[in-house]
């Protein structure tokens, strides 16, 4: 009998449908990260990132079991300004080299609505991790029109204190808090 339930129960598991992640990697040429900082109370000065590298598992029966994986040069910032951008890449603030990156990877992922969630994670910025978390919506989960694959896109916020990336120079007076702005897509490999 005991042999008998164990093989029934060894079909049963074989034979019921498993659900994995699906993975997607990122559409660098329409994903933006966008930030905004206070200039001395004057303006808001604006910059991006770009060069993105990075996938997503996507479980879109467990949608909290998915998980996200992104880098991205850190002398890809752009500001509008050549000379800022320099600024931004000396010893005052990143001292920058050729190879460095931003990263981002998800650590947790809290489901608020059907199609939001909260998605916590690492963000190594200036050799400094800090724990972060991604407000984010799902804009859309479809079969992409033109690649025929299919397709899904995001958008997130977070706000940064670039102080604790060592990144804080002339703090308080231009702005500690940088806010983030993110929109990317992603396509299934295959």
């Amino acid at each position: 009998m005991k042999r008998t339930l164990l093989t029934t129960a060894a079909l049963i598991a074989f034979a019921a449908p498993t659900f994995a992640a699906e993975t997607y990697t990122l559409d660098s040429s329409h994903s933006q990260i966008i930030f905004s900082y206070d200039h001395l109370g004057f303006s808001t000065t604006y910059g991006m990132f770009s060069g993105f590298a990075g996938e997503i598992q996507f479980d879109a029966e467990n949608p909290a079991a998915s998980s996200v994986s992104v880098s991205m040069p850190v002398m890809s910032m752009f500001t509008g300004w050549e000379q800022r951008d320099a600024h931004f890449m000396s010893a005052d603030f990143f001292e920058a080299s050729a190879d460095e990156m931003v990263s981002f990877t998800s650590t947790g992922i809290e489901v608020t609505g059907d199609n939001t969630a909260l998605i916590t994670g690492d963000l190594t910025l200036n050799g400094v991790t800090q724990s972060v978390v991604l407000d984010a919506k799902m804009n859309k989960a479809d079969m992409h029109p033109m690649a025929q694959k299919p397709w899904l896109g995001f958008d997130a916020t977070t706000t940064l204190i670039r102080s604790d990336y060592g990144v804080g120079n002339f703090a308080p007076f231009v702005g500690d808090e940088v806010n983030v702005i993110i929109s990317i897509e992603a396509q299934a490999e295959g």
